[in-house]
């Protein structure tokens, strides 16, 4: 398939998802953009506010299988991942195979679940293969976590750590809907029946050779220059307690082609940048006592110019 041709299929994804989650065209780009680039998409926001649908309109508008995962603070790894029984019949142990064999896997409410049963991911967003017993399963490609939260002064809630925060390659927060959004909604259909009803637009080769395209989009030297005073400052400043680390720095670059994918060019300009610093910077990037009212994409934007 020619590359135009493949890249307007990106608009047939949003378009889709687009009707099921209304005004929020800027966060399901962030998601899409995520997904094409490869990563895991962290969501965070409260109760009600769509996490769950959007998850499940983009898995079904790409057309890649999906399983929801409820944590809690009883789940325990095996329940994620998969258990080892012994098969009396057959006289040996057969492995059962976990929810987390999907192409698309919601942890849905992830900081609900105990330390212990979180860190059962990191293998899998990692390695792309979980290891139960000494042996180590492949998961489908391709493989995605799409993960949401609620902040954390909500009861119940254990703090995601540092390395399991740096495995998503972005946040983004829902917020509320606009008003005509939300008269939509009140007007309308069930969201739930329209997300099994919603189609597949692409195929998973179309989708496989659009991921393949990020690394293709052009990055000048310039550019570099700019993500790497960006990447300074998070590190030199006052203002941050914790400096982005060279995968982040990768992280950012990474989503910003595939930002530029999605608005349709083959080279990444400093909007790119601009458009996808927050969803990527912000949970990895931590701000000094003295600038805790502000995050570190904002204090890296008004600091640093752009080129």
């Amino acid at each position: 398939m020619e590359v135009q041709n493949l890249v307007s299929k990106i608009d047939l994804v949003l378009n889709q998802v687009n009707q099921v989650i209304l005004g929020k065209e800027l966060q399901l780009k962030l998601a899409l953009s995520c997904l094409i680039a490869k990563g895991h998409l962290l969501i965070e926001d409260l109760p009600g506010m769509g996490k769950t649908t959007l998850s499940h309109a983009l898995a079904n508008a790409l057309g890649l299988s999906y399983n929801r995962v409820q944590f809690t603070s009883d789940l325990l790894p095996s329940d994620v991942l998969g258990i080892t029984i012994f098969n009396k019949d057959q006289n040996t142990f057969e492995f059962h195979k976990g929810p987390i064999f999907s192409q698309v896997v919601l942890a849905d409410e992830i900081n609900r679940a105990s330390p212990k049963t979180q860190s059962a991911l990191l293998e899998a967003m990692e390695e792309y293969q979980v290891s139960v017993e000494g042996t180590s399963y492949a998961l489908p490609d391709p493989f995605f976590v799409i993960a949401t939260q609620n902040p954390m002064d909500q009861a119940g809630t254990y703090p995601l750590p540092e390395s399991q925060l740096d495995r998503f390659l972005m946040r983004v927060t829902l917020g509320y809907p606009p008003a005509e959004a939300e008269r939509e909604l009140l007007k309308g259909i069930n969201r739930r029946t329209m997300v099994k009803n919603l189609d597949s637009v692409i195929t998973s080769d179309e989708f496989s050779q659009l991921q393949s395209l990020v690394s293709q989009v052009k990055v000048s030297e310039a550019l570099l220059d700019y993500i790497q005073r960006l990447v300074t400052f998070s590190r030199d400043s006052s203002e941050t307690a914790v400096g982005l680390s060279p995968r982040g720095a990768l992280s950012l670059l990474r989503s910003s082609q595939a930002w530029a994918l999605v608005e349709g060019r083959n080279y990444v300009i400093p909007d790119d940048v601009q458009a996808v610093l927050s969803a990527v910077v912000d949970h990895r990037v931590a701000v000094s006592s003295v600038s805790s009212q502000a995050s570190a994409s904002s204090l890296m934007k008004d600091q640093v110019a752009a080129i």
